[in-house]
């Protein structure tokens, strides 16, 4: 089969998965890129801020990419895009207004802005891409201006859903394009690939206006301050909580600079309208009574340095919760989230305040479409072959049922993982091989990438302890001083003070290194031998595995320097330090 009668699909991210949405699609000589996310790091990531995919396929490539098409302005589709552009250029990125805007102010603090082009799209407009043309049509969606794809290729089109739910009566009025979807569909679609986020649920998922009855109730009735968590990037929600406090006759003051950037940039583009007198600077709202102030701030998601966690914990500089004020969490929780979330609501509770939140206040839809629209999608679309994208594994594979029931043959559905191949031609579709794929560790606040036995060393660590032991060794096996031993959050034998267990591992060092005649050629020798031996004698005596980390000079004893005063130190070895259960020889 010549290569430009096949297209291949490669999921590099998104996929078994909620995050890091980044696909591949190759034809011939040409790949063109549809989103490019980042997740976030679940609470066993110990000091990891954001987890991104595996580009090595990508930069192997690179020549071949002809452009980035972007589906929404979601982090977990466009919060990837300044660490690709950190290891290539990118020819062009087109995408919508809101999506492309955030874009520009992250590639501008971080000196990317010449690694790309921003092209902005309209809704139908198609964009040539190698020998792909791609139409962007409307969606609907939790963010203003959403895409769905149609993907024109030499051998068919495809279709990339994007995130979306069929959301009859949007907030913007800016309605689903069904006449496109159909439209492609009269020409024949070959693969589509859609949104599998909610699809173990039944039913319909409801309009965002149906929010807004909850919160005029809410607004209605609080007497004291009200405040409101979302998401920064639901400019729909947002809008409707501004819309609400001019009806009530409150100020508005934003926290967060996410929510700050998200406000100013949709008031920019026209997603929201409101007077300049309706925001008021944090430091000012002691200037109103309580009933004339509103706070709409981040931390829906139980963030530990957001600025409601912080209030929260009465840790924030402006604010402290009083009896009688009310806190709207207008948001659920993304899976690993769930007991910060609960934290915070305990602790507000605590404060006093009356708090909304959960699936029964009304106060939240979701953005995903359920199973009975992505029923409608598969019939809208009547696709030869069916591809579910966007959800962990258990989605995607009933996702794969949903299809069969609407018609298409179970043989004509697959279930990718990252870094699979889905190989198709006109009348074909087959896995076929798999490329480097895996996560990419960021700790921004530090250095850009953290390696897994970092991570696994610092987990360890915290759930098992440290034991630390320094000693300095003669060539002719005698120990020159210590062993100086240092423990740290290890839970003891009740039995056993921590003195005299320092002692006891003291005494299995010196057990250790004796031996008539032994001679030791470098400090990782040394190193291992009493590493090796410290884990066995700790999992015996405490049934625990500490981190061990053992740092030993070493120095040369010939018989002349026998009974005079030997050196203390020379250089110690970098190479002693390791995971347990991670043997370096």
């Amino acid at each position: 089969m010549a290569l430009d009668k096949m297209v291949k699909i490669i999921p590099l991210g998104g996929l078994g998965e909620i995050g890091k949405n980044t696909m591949a699609i190759c034809c011939g000589n040409d790949i063109i890129l549809v989103d490019a996310g980042l997740a976030f790091p679940s609470d066993d990531l110990i000091g990891v801020e954001l987890v991104l995919p595996d580009i090595s396929f990508l930069v192997e490539n690179q020549e071949k990419i002809r452009g980035l098409a972007i589906t929404h302005g979601h982090e977990d589709h466009i919060g990837g895009v300044p660490f690709i552009l950190n290891e290539i250029s990118l020819p062009a990125i087109y995408g919508p207004a809101l999506a492309l805007g955030l874009l520009e102010s992250k590639l501008s603090e971080m000196g990317l802005q010449d690694r790309t082009h921003l092209k902005k799209v309209k809704p139908r407009q198609r964009v040539r891409m190698g020998c792909f043309e791609v139409e962007f049509i409307r969606c609907t969606h939790s963010i203003a201006d959403s895409f769905s794809l149609i993907i024109r290729t030499p051998i068919g089109a495809l279709v990339h859903t994007g995130d979306f739910k069929f959301d009859l009566t949007p907030v913007d009025g800016e309605l689903f394009d069904f006449a496109s979807l159909a439209r492609a569909s009269d020409e024949g679609i070959l693969l589509l690939m859609s949104d599998s986020t909610n699809t173990e649920k039944p039913g319909y998922t409801p309009s965002e206006r149906t929010v807004w009855g909850k919160l005029n109730e809410v607004f209605a009735r609080a007497q004291q301050r009200i405040i409101v968590t979302t998401f920064a990037s639901n400019v729909h929600r947002v809008r409707q909580v501004l819309l609400a406090a001019m009806h009530y006759g409150r100020k508005v003051s934003i926290l967060g600079r996410s929510m700050h950037k998200f406000a100013e940039l949709s008031r920019e583009l026209g997603y929201m309208k409101f007077p300049d007198n309706l925001l008021i600077p944090i430091e000012q709202i002691r200037d109103y009574p309580d009933h004339q102030v509103v706070i709409l701030t981040t931390g829906s998601q139980g963030e530990p340095l957001s600025a409601l966690t912080r209030i929260a914990n009465n840790e924030h500089k402006f604010i402290s919760i009083v009896p009688g004020d009310t806190v709207i969490i207008s948001a659920t929780p993304i899976p690993g989230n769930e007991r910060s979330i609960a934290n915070t609501i305990n602790k507000l509770f605590l404060r006093g305040a009356d708090v909304v939140y959960g699936k029964g206040s009304g106060i939240h839809v979701s953005g995903h479409a359920c199973q009975e629209e992505q029923k409608l999608m598969l019939n809208l679309c009547t696709p030869k072959y069916f591809m579910p994208i966007h959800g962990e594994y258990r989605m995607l594979v009933k996702h794969c049922e949903l299809a069969t029931e609407t018609g298409v043959p179970a043989e004509n559905t697959f279930v990718l993982k990252n870094g699979e191949v889905l190989e198709l031609t006109k009348n074909s579709c087959t896995k076929n091989g798999v490329v480097k794929s895996g996560v990419i560790l960021i700790d921004s606040n530090r250095e850009w990438r953290i390696d897994y036995e970092t991570v696994d060393d610092r987990k360890h660590l915290s759930q098992e302890g440290l034991v630390m032991v320094v000693t300095t060794m003669g060539s002719d096996g005698k120990m020159l001083a210590g062993p100086d031993i240092s423990i740290r959050g290890i839970i003891l034998p009740q039995d056993v003070p921590a003195e005299e267990f320092v002692l006891l591992i003291g005494k299995e060092v010196e057990n250790l290194l004796s031996g008539k005649n032994r001679k030791w050629k470098d400090e990782e020798h040394i190193s291992l031998h009493i590493q090796d031996g410290l884990e066995e004698f700790l999992q015996k005596r405490m049934n625990a595995s500490p981190l061990v980390q053992v740092k030993v000079n070493l120095v040369s004893v010939s018989s002349t320097d026998e009974g005079k005063d030997a050196p203390m130190t020379t250089g110690a070895s970098e190479k002693n330090s390791r995971s347990p259960n991670k043997k370096q020889r």
